[in-house]
């Protein structure tokens, strides 16, 4: 994938000029994730899948861990197919300009802090923001990882690519 190979300057150049993604493009859809960092393969996490689903009359989504094959592999779910793990739950919405979150009007926040994590749970400090990388192509997204740590938004200087996969439970 194009996006991959891209320096973190050019992925914010695409991140800026990216459009706010519509939720009906999203729910109902699981993702291939990638995060962009390399040194993401250490700790298990490049690859990963990232659904979204409807509950509650709002957009959510969650997590699953993947086999961590080569990037050009399939994505198969642990810890099975039949039985994925789904965690980091959050919730989708629009950026609300009024909002401590409000780092880019132009795309879908993805706030772990809403998503009714456990407790101490690490994941509940993310906040994603993604945005469509072609207006035409409603299969392909950039994400961008912020972390809350009380009242600062920490970046953490990662990004993350979603392709559309397969339809969600």
């Amino acid at each position: 994938m194009a996006l991959e190979r891209m320096t973190n300057a050019q992925l914010e150049d695409v991140f800026l000029r990216g459009t706010t993604p519509a939720l009906s493009d999203l729910t109902g859809w699981e993702f291939r994730g990638l995060n962009t960092p390399p040194w993401f393969r250490l700790f298990g996490i490049k690859k990963f899948i990232k659904g979204f689903y409807a509950h509650a009359g709002g957009t959510w989504g969650y997590n699953c861990p993947v086999e961590q094959n080569r990037t050009s592999g399939p994505w198969v779910a642990k810890p099975s197919e039949a039985n994925p793990k789904r965690f980091g739950f959050y919730t989708v919405e629009p950026v609300d300009a009024t909002a401590k979150d409000n780092r880019y009007l132009h795309a879908l926040l993805l706030d772990y802090g809403q998503g009714n994590n456990p407790r101490l749970d690490p994941s509940a400090g993310l906040r994603d923001y993604l945005v469509q990388v072609d207006p035409a192509d409603t299969d392909v997204y950039l994400g961008k990882a912020y972390y809350a740590a009380g009242p600062l938004r920490l970046p953490t200087f990662s990004y993350f690519i979603l392709e559309r996969f397969r339809r969600g439970p």
